[in-house]
């Protein structure tokens, strides 16, 4: 079973709904047994007195929108433990690759990607936190995820 974690800043849009998206992309594939996926922040701005936020009402009626239910989901943080816990660890943007890098360490370096860079068109996903735009955030992180899955599904042919 192949481990993942996505990563953004707060988990309560970019990386819950990069989860969620890949979560639904599995299911449809009928591949749930083949991965377990998480999200998790960088930092703890999103979580108060050991309970995270739940995912931001805007993210969460965008996925809505895509008949994918985030229920439940609250933020949580990326700790150094979980660098042996996950083989992959997928970022939306440069700032959490290099915050990723600092909380998980050299050991885990190997391990850290930013979704962008499994398209073609690469980059960082777009913040729909500064650009109240979550329908742009959708279609870079679905397009993200479905390369991922791709790739990942091509790993496993050879």
């Amino acid at each position: 079973m192949t481990r993942i974690m996505f990563v953004c800043h707060g988990n309560i849009c970019r990386s819950p709904m990069a989860e969620f998206i890949f979560k639904d992309m599995i299911a449809r594939e009928g591949l749930e047994n083949r991965f377990y996926v998480c999200s998790s922040a960088t930092s703890t701005e999103e979580i108060w007195g050991g309970r995270g936020n739940p995912v931001y009402p805007p993210a969460a009626a965008e996925l809505r929108g895509h008949g994918i239910d985030p229920s439940g989901k609250r933020a949580v943080q990326l700790t150094k433990a979980d660098g042996g816990k996950y083989d992959l660890f997928v970022g939306m943007d440069s700032a959490n690759i290099r915050n990723m890098h600092r909380i998980l360490g050299e050991g885990a370096a190997d391990k850290i990607h930013k979704l962008m860079d499994y398209t073609s068109r690469g980059g960082d996903v777009a913040d729909p936190w500064y650009s109240d735009r979550f329908d742009i955030a959708y279609r870079d992180i679905y397009d993200g995820c479905a390369a991922l899955l791709d790739s990942l599904m091509k790993e496993e042919e050879i």
